[in-house]
């Protein structure tokens, strides 16, 4: 038991999951800004209207 509780006071000392927890939570963050940020691309329809323009000019012969 004596072992158990050294083992778990270690791991209590030990920052390197401190460190990967840190970077989680920066990407997770950034990707909810990305998210936020694409949203309001596509609701002010822009960048739909960029992507029918790429379908259209990949699929037919006039490019606008």
């Amino acid at each position: 038991m004596n072992k158990l509780a050294s083992y778990f006071r270690s791991l209590a000392r030990d920052e390197e999951g401190a460190q990967v927890i840190e970077y989680a939570l920066i990407i997770a963050v950034v990707s909810i800004a990305l998210v936020i940020a694409l949203q309001g691309l596509t609701t002010g329809g822009y960048f739909s209207n960029f992507i029918t323009r790429v379908s259209d000019c990949l699929t037919t012969t006039t490019c606008v």
